[in-house]
């Protein structure tokens, strides 16, 4: 197979000229480096959460998977189940957009830094009284460019109309809002709140808008513990936060290449991601 391309967490590969191979890995990235120490079964629990809200919100949107089960993959991958079952997915090629289609539900990150300085955020003015990590009134949508080198950049709803049109702004506005509120309604009956989440979407060979990529995941999204929740702090999250804590306290943050972690801080950090999987899918991962 021909590679496509190598994230810091997927592999891509062309299986034919109209599907795609992705095979999602255990690495795991902390302040824009790839860490030599991999976390047991990380790729399995993402796989298994994006294919999740794949399968609960084609009804909102059509997706790109073509399929989950091994035995559809290119033989290079069906030879060594042990290496890709449960991690691999066949999908559509798409035209992307060239955007991450952010919505967040929560006062916090980037958006709660210009609510303290009064400054607007995306574009949009921030009203109202809010402690850090306060839901909002309504979920926003702030969309970000896709840069080739460096940092995704914050942009406007504005800024997006300009370059592809009021109406098609809109329309990726409301699926991305009807996606956040369906699933985080769903999330939170399993204790988990998602704080804000980013989308991708690309269009099919008929010209049918697709989500894609992952979805709601932890490397895609805040996700929250309902139960240790509070506003005015920052609460416990499941994702990397472990490796960045580490990573901070010895010197470390953006440092490439990237030392080893302790074994200690991996075996947490997976114990997280299988949790999540656990709380919204049912189902566990191999530990």
């Amino acid at each position: 197979m021909k590679k496509v391309s190598s994230g810091k967490v997927r592999e891509v590969y062309e299986a034919d000229e109209k599907s795609l191979v992705i095979v999602t890995t255990d690495r795991i990235s902390a302040y824009d480096v790839i860490l030599p120490t991999m976390i047991d079964g990380k790729g399995i629990a993402l796989n298994t959460i994006s294919n999740f809200w794949f399968e609960r919100t084609n009804q909102i949107i059509p997706n790109h998977i073509l399929s989950t089960d091994l035995a559809d993959m290119p033989s290079e991958l069906r030879s060594d189940p042990a290496a890709y079952k449960g991690r691999t997915v066949l999908v559509k090629k798409l035209k992307m957009l060239p955007y991450e289609l952010i919505v967040r539900g929560y006062m916090f990150g980037s958006m709660w830094d210009a609510y303290q300085k009064g400054e607007p955020f995306c574009g949009q003015t921030l009203t109202g009284e809010y402690e850090q990590a306060q839901k909002l009134a309504e979920p926003i949508f702030t969309p970000s460019s896709k840069n080739n080198v460096g940092h995704d950049e914050n942009i406007s709803v504005e800024r997006m109309i300009n370059e592809i049109g009021k109406e098609e702004t809109d329309r990726l506005t409301r699926v991305c809002l009807e996606l956040y509120r369906s699933c985080a309604a769903y999330a939170a009956e399993r204790g988990i709140i998602i704080a804000d989440t980013k989308f991708e979407l690309g269009y099919d060979e008929n010209g049918q808008l697709c989500l894609a990529d992952e979805v709601l995941t932890p490397d895609s999204s805040r996700f929250w513990d309902a139960e240790t929740y509070r506003t005015g702090t920052s609460p416990k999250s499941y994702d990397k936060q472990f490796v960045r804590d580490w990573l901070t306290e010895n010197g470390f943050a953006g440092v490439s290449p990237a030392p080893e972690i302790p074994a200690e801080i991996a075996e947490k950090t997976a114990e997280l991601y299988r949790t999540c999987c656990e709380k919204l899918t049912g189902t566990g991962y191999p530990a």
